[in-house]
């Protein structure tokens, strides 16, 4: 019998998933996140180590029966000294297994739509889009410095509801939903605590930043227009990320496209800007076929070829209840 892993990292998350040939899944595990930005590329690895060991122990399952792992990272393709070493890295740690290591919007995109073309978009703490065509062609868009990209990501919104708390507060727009909940949040006694809160403990962590994505979002739902006017500009900027994607590698449009994320917990506020802007070129929203980390299991099991993929994908189609023909 033969075993695969996949590893889907995030900044805020790290999720954890063993399977066999068949498809089965034997154990499942989340921890914290591990971008290397934030924890440094030791501390990452060693992290993600700790993950594998946990998750293989849950299964009775030793290190060296392990056959493949596809491995999700943020921030891999962004600097090329640092891919080599933590590659390199886990070459070493997962040796006499085949391993697969890609950025993280990529285990997304493999689990969304099973590894076919198509377009995915990763909205968690940061924002990404990665878009493969029938030839193997691929691009991604986005996924830049969270100081002057990400947009649409949680941490985006993070700091848009710092900005947007601080106008509810000094009276440039209406207090809405938001400037209550922040208070009750916080604590504060007046409003301009909310400057020291936020420069001592969140500013500098990107994955506390994007946390209070958590209180627009439960103020969008008490009906603060502001907030959900920051979800449909988040919409906007994914969208734009799919149609630069589009525009090279689909050039007749009518991609499909896919996506994963912390912010789509408010898809009510986000789908439908999407799929409108989406559809000005042809394309088409679908919904996530598999999740992240099963679509990293998947890219694990294509170590051992095709074949054991497809059968593997075929099976949790059946599970799920859709035709073995069926698409997204």
């Amino acid at each position: 019998m033969k075993y695969y892993l996949g590893i889907d990292g995030g900044g805020t998350k790290t999720a954890y998933l063993l399977v066999d040939e068949n498809g089965s899944f034997l154990s499942q595990l989340e921890t914290e996140g591990c971008s290397y930005s934030e924890l440094g590329a030791e501390k990452m690895i060693e992290r993600l180590m700790a993950g594998t060991e946990s998750c293989l122990q849950k299964a009775g399952i030793s290190f060296n029966e392990l056959s493949a792992a596809g491995i999700g990272l943020p921030g891999l393709g962004e600097n090329l000294d640092m891919d080599v070493r933590i590659v390199g890295t886990l070459e070493e740690r997962f040796a006499g297994s085949s391993i697969c290591c890609v950025n993280d919007v990529e285990v997304g995109w493999a689990g969304s739509l099973g590894m076919e073309p198509g377009i995915h978009l990763v909205s968690g703490t940061g924002s990404i889009a990665f878009g493969k065509n029938k030839a193997g062609e691929s691009k991604r868009s986005g996924g830049w410095s969270a100081f002057f990209g990400d947009e649409g990501s949680c941490c985006w919104l993070g700091r848009r509801t710092m900005e947007l708390f601080s106008k509810q507060a000094d009276g440039r727009i209406p207090a809405g939903p938001l400037y209550h909940i922040v208070r009750e949040r916080f604590q504060l006694k007046q409003d301009m605590d909310f400057i020291a809160s936020m420069e001592a403990e969140y500013i500098p962590v990107r994955s506390k930043t994007a946390s209070l994505q958590k209180l627009l979002l439960a103020a969008a739902k008490q009906g603060d227009e502001s907030a959900k006017s920051l979800y449909r500009e988040a919409a906007e900027k994914l969208g734009m990320m799919a149609e630069s994607i589009a525009a090279e590698i689909f050039p007749e449009g009518k991609a499909l496209v896919s996506y994963s994320g912390g912010l789509f917990h408010g898809k009510e506020f986000v789908l439908p800007v999407l799929e409108e802007k989406i559809a000005g070129w042809k394309g088409r929203l679908a919904e996530p076929l598999f999740s992240p980390v099963q679509g990293a299991a998947l890219l694990g099991a294509a170590q051992d070829g095709k074949g054991q993929m497809d059968r593997m994908k075929e099976r949790w189609k059946c599970a799920a209840g859709l035709s073995e023909n069926s698409s997204v």
